[in-house]
C-alpha cells in the first residue's frame, strides 16, 4: 500500500517537473472565446461548457505588435489537472496577421470523445502554435466537462479513493491490533499515506461535483497540510503496549527493591544485635527453667 502511493506521489512529481511553461511571443496579445464565453474571464463561478458530442465555436483574435508576421498552424485546447493532460484537441488551422494588424479566428471544434475522457471542473490552456510548434499565445481557461463518472478522469479520482480506504483500513487494523510501531516516526509514517490521499480525495470531489477547481500547487497544498495533520496524529498518539510495559518495569522494579530491602536487613549491625539480644534471653530462661527443675528434685529426695 505505501509503495503504491510513493509510486503515485512520484508520478505526479515527474509529471509537474516535466511540465512545459507557457510562453507567449513578443508583441502579440490574444483574446477567445468559446461558444460566445470569454475564455480569460472563465473560473469556477463561470466556467466554459463542453458537452460531449457538441461542437465548440472557437474565435481568437490575435494582435501584432510586431515587426514580423504571426503564422498561426495549430490551437490546442487541453484540460490538465495535477500536471497531467485528460482531454486534448488540437486543431490544425492556416491563419496569418500582419504586423500592425488584428485578426479573427474562427473554427468549429469536435469534441468527439470527449464524454470517456473528463467529467466536472476542469483547469486547462487555450494554446496558439506557430510553424515550428512555438507557442504564440496561451490563454488560461476554466471548463465545465459534462462527461461520464466512468471516464479516464473519473476512473482516475476512483481509483484515489479505493487506494485511501485501503490505506485507512490498514492503518485502523493496525491501532486495534496494537500492531503500531513503538518509534513515533514510525507511527507517523505509517499514517503519512492515508493523508495524502484523504486530501487527494477531498479536491477530486469538489472538481467533480463542481464546487471548486484548483491548480497544481493547491492541489499539492491540500495534500501536504491532511498528510500533515495524519502524520500528527501518529506522531503523538499513545501506543497502547506503552502503558502495559510501564507496569512490568514497575512490578520488577519493586520486586528487585523488596529484595534488596531484605538482604540489606539481615547485614544490617542493629538488626543482627537484637536478633543476638534475644537469642541471649531465651538462653538465659532456659537455664533459670533447668536450674529450678534441679532444686525441685533435690528437695523430694531431702524428703
Amino acid at each position: 500500500m505505501h509503495k503504491v502511493f510513493a509510486l503515485v506521489v512520484a508520478m505526479l512529481f515527474c509529471a509537474i517537473v516535466g511540465m512545459p511553461t507557457a510562453a507567449a511571443q513578443s508583441g502579440v496579445t490574444a483574446s477567445a472565446t468559446i461558444n460566445g464565453h470569454n475564455v480569460n474571464g472563465s473560473d469556477a463561478s463561470d466556467p466554459v461548457q463542453l458537452r460531449p458530442g457538441q461542437p465548440a465555436d472557437v474565435a481568437i483574435e490575435l494582435t501584432n505588435d510586431g515587426s514580423r508576421p504571426v503564422e498561426v498552424t495549430q490551437v490546442e485546447l487541453a484540460g490538465r489537472v495535477l500536471g497531467l493532460n485528460f482531454f486534448t484537441y488540437a486543431t490544425t488551422v492556416d491563419f496569418t496577421v500582419q504586423p500592425g494588424n488584428r485578426g479573427t479566428l474562427h473554427y468549429q471544434l469536435d469534441l468527439t470523445g470527449l464524454h470517456g475522457q473528463a467529467t466536472g471542473l476542469m483547469g486547462g490552456q487555450l494554446t496558439v502554435k506557430g510553424t515550428l510548434g512555438e507557442q504564440i499565445a496561451t490563454m488560461p481557461i476554466v471548463t465545465d466537462v459534462r462527461g461520464s463518472v466512468l471516464s479516464v478522469y473519473g476512473l482516475f479520482g476512483i481509483a484515489l479513493f479505493v487506494l485511501t480506504v485501503l490505506a485507512l483500513v490498514d492503518a485502523a487494523i493496525g491501532i486495534a491490533r496494537h500492531r503500531l510501531s513503538a518509534n513515533r516516526w514510525g507511527r507517523g509514517l505509517r499514517l503519512l499515506a492515508p493523508g495524502i490521499g484523504v486530501g487527494l480525495v477531498l479536491m477530486f470531489s469538489a472538481s467533480v461535483a463542481r464546487l471548486w477547481v484548483a491548480d497544481t500547487v493547491q492541489w499539492l497544498l491540500l495534500a501536504g497540510v491532511t498528510a500533515a495533520v495524519f502524520f500528527a496524529i501518529g506522531y503523538l498518539a499513545p501506543v497502547p503496549g506503552d502503558d502495559d510495559a510501564d507496569e512490568d518495569i514497575d512490578i520488577d522494579l519493586l520486586t528487585d527493591v523488596d529484595l534488596l530491602t531484605d538482604v540489606d536487613l539481615l547485614a544490617d549491625p542493629d538488626v543482627l544485635t537484637d536478633a543476638d539480644v534475644f537469642t541471649d534471653a531465651d538462653q538465659d530462661i532456659e537455664d533459670l527453667t533447668d536450674g529450678h527443675t534441679a532444686k525441685h528434685r533435690a528437695d523430694e529426695l531431702a524428703k
